[in-house]
């Protein structure tokens, strides 16, 4: 049986009634039915498609697209709540169940959670859970300190948010390296920053160390460039009005305007930052 839950690259084996069988390499069919066979498509020729379980639960092939594949993970929304679950929205004829015993919180109608998607194998239906933690696993990682990474944010916790990194591990944002607000289901590139002895990863939204004070030196440099050469922040300036206006800390602040001044690029005044060597009065920022 052609596994489900996957798209896949199947060749046209041949015409019925319903539509057009789709073959794999070991000689498995699926039908393609009728509403999704494209026109041109000919026996013979191969064609990619993703395979699920129609309102009868029969294998069956589609040209559409969905929001999340087997073993996947997609900020999905609810179209209807019942008894037993809820019904999301995946891009499909057929709505995604999450089993009421698969839910983390209890699920509304019209909100939207970060769903997992897994094969039941006492049904051998596609099914959703929004109890993300149980399906990321923190071992046998390849991940490494200051390389980037691809996150989907999930929870919002005390200490910080949680993300799912590359599919398959948990990871951790502090709030106080986050400038502004995280959306659940954002996809975000970030930068692993540490990992415990334990397996717990920290993560940042911001290169590592001096790669990502050499970004924000030559960020502010364009900064000032376009400002007619001037910069109203300084030593004086609160962290909070630094975060809030350059999305950086005061420390890598004072760093990357450190490097600017040895390079002999800007002067510091009492008043901020001024690019040297620029005729242009100055203007606030």
């Amino acid at each position: 049986m052609i596994a489900i839950g996957k798209k896949q690259t199947l060749e046209a084996s041949r015409n019925a009634a319903a539509g057009m069988y789709l073959v794999d390499k070991k000689g498995n069919e699926v039908l393609l039915p009728n509403k999704y066979v494209p026109k041109s498509l000919r026996v013979g020729e191969l064609l990619e498609v993703f395979i699920y379980n129609d309102s009868e639960d029969r294998p069956v092939a589609t040209t559409i697209v969905p929001l999340i594949e087997l073993g996947g993970f997609a900020f999905l929304k609810v179209n209807q709540v019942s008894s037993f679950g809820a019904f999301m929205d995946w891009g499909m004829e057929k709505d995604l169940l999450v089993p009421s015993k698969e839910q983390d919180d209890k699920m509304e109608e019209g909100q939207s959670y970060v769903v997992h998607m897994f094969l039941d194998e006492s049904t051998n239906r596609l099914v959703g859970s929004s109890k993300i933690k149980k399906y990321l696993v923190n071992e046998n990682m390849t991940l490494e300190v200051g390389k980037p990474a691809s996150a989907m944010i999930f929870d919002d916790t005390p200490l910080g948010y949680l993300a799912i990194v590359n599919n398959e591990h948990k990871g951790l944002i502090y709030h106080n390296e986050v400038f502004g607000k995280l959306r659940m289901g954002e996809i975000l590139t970030v930068y692993i920053k540490k990992i415990k002895e334990g397996g717990e990863i920290d993560l940042s939204l911001q290169k590592i160390g001096f790669k990502h004070v050499d970004d924000q030196t030559e960020r502010i440099l364009e900064l000032l460039k376009h400002n007619k050469g001037f910069l109203n922040l300084s030593d004086n300036s609160s962290p909070e009005e630094i975060q809030s206006r350059l999305q950086v800390s005061k420390k890598v602040f004072k760093k990357a305007i450190g490097i600017l001044y040895k390079q002999k690029k800007v002067r510091i005044e009492e008043d901020g930052v001024y690019l040297i060597n620029l005729n242009r009065g100055p203007r606030k920022f």
